[in-house]
């Protein structure tokens, strides 16, 4: 770029509070769509879809995809949108109002930073983050520079979902003393591949980012990084963490825990993964409630990906659709008993009282406002409280997969101090909690 990435920034933050601080329901929102390889393509079509809202630009590191992305959204609109491979320039455009990013992981943070400091909103998918100590840059860009960021995790948009959350949050089933997410999404081996030269249109620098440069690998390209520890969360941040969030939302908790466990490995498949396909664990918060999680990609049992909550009198689960229980929980009968002095009376294993469930009533649905829409009506009404998953929510359950991976990379139970999110006298567990960067791809210090 033409000026010094820096300056570019400071400049950026300066004028951001400038930036188009509110929007009536009939001013236009352009939104630029950063990566659509793959999960980007809804972005596109859902924002292309929306009354006053049109996607201004495309932006990935692979030019290959420009031309079928553009004439999606030219049928859906009826415009074409500007092209551009690299954020940074992107961003200084000043018709821009929001910037939607579905790239791999290890980018999220960099770009959620760069745009809030250049005073464009943000939807970022999950996992926000590539580490714990990016997450926590995200969440004080986006209150310095006062933006709208909404967190991917789009379970929080289902009104069925919110139903059951505001059960539970209200403590009409007790109080929630654990969380199970059981979590199956088969996928094939990635198999082994070669090193080759980088396919004409692919600007490789750009894709790798942050990460180690290393010579193109296809294995390493669409899709297939998620598999490799230069570039992934692992399968617990790629999918299980919407149903780690939901679990921490049903259970109220807006805090880390305070101890995480995880183990498993890698299984079947001779392959270039480096990644686990089978992962367990679990992470017990300071009052000692539990959330365990059980993720993998291997074969298993159809349709298996729910969560269960259990509470002080009875449960709350989804495996083909959500249940809510109670438990109501009687003695035993009694029965007689004969004794030199006569007939009396015993509990027969009073200890183990008989439980008889009943299902609850159905509860109301709320009603469903897609995780798009909710974003771009926060955007025109600037109110941060009104999103279905602010930033800090990305930011704390993203931090379940962290301190997740992070302890099946050492392999041992690991301490966690939710206040300074670290490992406390841990210095092997703290070298994790952030990565090395490869210039100019770095996290700043401060935002």
């Amino acid at each position: 770029m033409a000026a010094n990435r820096r300056e570019f920034m400071r400049a950026a933050a300066v004028s951001a509070p400038a930036v188009r601080a509110a929007l009536g329901a009939n001013d236009q929102v352009n939104v630029a769509v950063v990566g659509f390889h793959g999960r980007g393509r809804s972005h596109i079509n859902a924002f292309a879809r929306m009354p006053n809202v049109r996607v201004a630009a495309l932006c990935d590191a692979d030019e290959r995809l420009f031309p079928d992305a553009v004439a999606a959204v030219e049928k859906l609109a009826g415009y074409r949108p500007a092209t551009e491979p690299d954020i940074r320039r992107l961003l200084e455009r000043k018709d821009i109002d929001a910037v939607s990013i579905a790239t791999p992981d290890y980018w999220h943070a960099l770009m959620t930073i760069w745009a809030c400091q250049a005073g464009k909103d943000v939807y970022v998918e999950k996992p926000v983050s590539f580490t714990v100590l990016e997450g926590r840059r995200m969440v004080e860009a986006a209150r310095k520079y006062k933006r709208i960021v909404q967190a991917g995790q789009n379970m929080r948009s289902d009104g069925r979902v919110r139903a059951v959350v505001r059960l539970l949050n209200e403590g009409r089933l007790g109080k929630v003393y654990r969380a199970r997410v059981d979590m199956t999404k088969p996928r094939g081996s990635i198999g082994r591949a070669k090193e080759s030269s980088i396919p004409a249109g692919v600007n490789w620098d750009l894709f790798l980012g942050p990460s180690r440069y290393q010579p193109f690998n296809v294995n390493r390209f669409h899709y297939g990084w998620h598999f490799f520890w230069d570039t992934s969360t692992t399968d617990v941040g790629n999918s299980g963490v919407h149903n780690l969030d939901l679990a921490r939302w049903g259970m109220g908790r807006k805090e880390h825990p305070v101890k995480v466990h995880s183990t498993g490995g890698v299984y079947v498949w001779d392959s270039d993964q480096e990644t686990p396909n089978y992962q367990t664990g679990t992470l017990e918060y300071a009052d000692g409630a539990i959330i365990d999680f059980h993720v993998t990609n291997l074969y298993a049992p159809p349709s298996r990906s729910w969560n269960t909550f259990y509470t002080t009198e009875g449960y709350v689960t989804a495996e083909n659709k959500w249940k809510a229980v109670r438990g109501v929980f009687r003695p035993r009968s009694r029965a007689p008993e004969v004794t030199p002095a006569g007939v009396s009376e015993r509990v027969t294993n009073a200890s183990f009282p008989e439980a008889v469930y009943e299902d609850l009533p159905p509860f109301e649905d709320e009603q469903t406002v897609s995780h798009f829409e909710n974003f771009i009506q926060c955007v025109r009404s600037r109110r941060v409280e009104d999103l279905y998953c602010d930033i800090l929510d990305g930011h704390l359950s993203a931090t379940l997969c962290h301190i997740g991976n992070i302890s099946y990379k050492l392999g041992r139970k690991l301490t966690f101090d939710p206040k300074t999110e670290t490992f406390p006298g841990d210095r092997e567990a703290n070298a994790l909690l952030t990565r090395t960067y490869r210039a100019p791809y770095t996290l700043p210090e401060r935002v």
